[in-house]
């Protein structure tokens, strides 16, 4: 059984391994190298600056205010995102009232509940902001228009236009837009818990919040662990980005208060013509990313639960 063995894996890996090194690892190469260069995207001729762009970040005010909005949304938006998904997966599997014939049940109507949770994840980042973006409209929007219905015509804030509730209007979207996909993850995992251990703790006397706490999350726990990365790289990358690109004045703003990196990568390369300054931007934001996953996996380590 061991006679050709490396051959066999070498065959299989060689190419995937080939088209990854190509494709990934040789564009970080890329930007790290033109990182310490003036390029501005869109000369051939750029010179070597050593690290004066590494320099000019640390001193760059904006960078800074990017760097929080991200790390708001990466700490953020994965606990929100994933407590209120951990929450209806209970409720929907095994959260609802005894029933004749089944100790252990989800809410009644939990198959329509799972189809309208998902059901955000059929539409693109891109619809999903631009709809937020006519219900944020502060004079003709369907949420002041909700206010104004039940008596609070008092409070009808700028949503997008007041720096101090911007990122958390921006942050609610992505919230409504990622939570069903994990309602329906952590669902999945759910269901191939065996019913016997609810069982068998609520006949000792065990409450909902005691199992929740003692069986549904140790359990799932490889689960959560890997949708906080998940949630994490959405959060720092493409999704930020396009909510706060389409939704925000600016985009970014009012006043840079929604701002994010990867925005703000987009805006100096594209907008500024300052490619150089931009990968070096690009650079922090990776570290960043590899630094919170390494977190996760390290402060989530636990011994693995098998059932």
């Amino acid at each position: 059984m061991q006679h050709g063995k490396y051959r066999f894996i070498v065959g299989f890996l060689a190419a995937p391994l080939a088209l990854y090194a190509i494709f990934v690892i040789w564009p970080f190469i890329q930007s790290i190298y033109y990182s310490f260069t003036d390029w501005t995207g869109l000369s051939p001729d750029f010179k070597m600056v050593g690290f004066d762009n590494y320099s000019r970040m640390l001193e760059d005010q904006i960078f800074w205010d990017s760097l929080w909005h991200s790390l708001l949304f990466a700490l953020l938006l994965p606990l929100v995102t994933l407590g209120l998904a951990l929450f209806f997966a209970f409720m929907l599997n095994v959260g609802g009232r005894r029933r004749k014939g089944a100790a252990i049940a989800g809410v009644r109507g939990s198959g329509f509940y799972k189809i309208a949770y998902f059901f955000p994840q059929v539409l693109s980042i891109a619809i999903v902001a631009v709809l937020f973006t006519f219900a944020y409209n502060p004079n003709e929007g369907a949420i002041n228009g909700l206010l104004r219905a039940v008596g609070l015509g008092s409070i009808q804030p700028q949503w997008l236009g007041d720096p101090d509730v911007a990122l958390w209007a921006v942050m609610a979207v992505l919230v409504w837009s990622t939570v069903g996909f994990f309602v329906v993850l952590f669902s999945a995992g759910m269901a191939s818990i065996p019913k016997d251990f609810y069982e068998a703790a609520l006949l000792d006397g065990a409450s909902r919040f005691t199992t929740f706490f003692r069986i549904t999350i140790p359990l799932l726990w490889d689960t959560v662990q890997s949708g906080w990365v998940y949630m994490g790289i959405l959060a720092l990358g493409a999704e930020s980005f396009a909510v706060v690109q389409i939704m925000t004045v600016g985009p970014g703003g009012p006043d840079y208060s929604t701002t994010v990196l990867v925005l703000y990568v987009y805006q100096t390369a594209f907008r500024d013509g300052q490619a150089g300054y931009a990968t070096t931007i690009g650079v922090a934001l990776l570290v960043i990313t590899l630094a919170l996953a390494a977190l996760v996996m390290r402060v989530g380590r636990r011994e693995r639960l098998e059932f």
